[in-house]
C-alpha cells in the first residue's frame, strides 16, 4: 500500500483520529506554536530535528504518517523529505492548523 495522494485534507485526518486505524500525526513546527496551539493526539518533531530524530518514526514506516504544521508549506515539504526517505504514506495535511481551526474544531488558537 503505497503512492498514498500527497495531500489529504483536515476532514480526512479528522476521520482518521476518529476511526483508531494505526497512523501519525506529526506536528512539524516549533515547540513554542506546538504549546500556543496543538491537535489533540498529535506528535511534535520540529523540522529541524527531524534528520536526528527520524528513528522515531521508525514504527510508522509501513503506515499512513500526516504531517501538519501552521498553514502546509513546512509540512509539505517534510512530507517530500519522508517520501526520499522510505515513507511512501507519508502525507501533508493541506492548510495546515489554521485550516483544521477554521474547518473542524475552532477551540484549538490561530495565529
Amino acid at each position: 500500500m503505497s503512492d498514498a495522494p500527497i495531500e489529504i485534507s483536515v476532514h480526512e485526518v479528522k476521520n482518521l483520529l476518529d476511526s483508531g486505524d494505526k497512523f501519525l500525526l506529526l506536528d512539524c513546527r516549533q515547540e513554542n506554536e506546538y504549546d500556543f496551539a496543538k491537535i489533540e493526539g498529535a506528535v511534535l518533531i520540529p523540522m529541524n530535528e527531524l534528520p536526528e530524530r527520524i528513528a522515531e518514526l521508525e514504527p510508522y514506516r509501513e503506515t499512513p504518517l500526516v504531517v501538519h504544521c501552521h498553514l502546509g508549506g513546512r509540512s509539505l515539504r517534510v512530507t517530500h523529505w519522508l517520501r526520499q526517505n522510505g515513507f511512501a504514506q507519508a502525507q501533508n495535511m493541506t492548510g495546515g492548523i489554521t485550516q483544521w481551526s477554521q474547518e473542524i474544531d475552532d477551540s484549538v488558537p490561530t495565529y
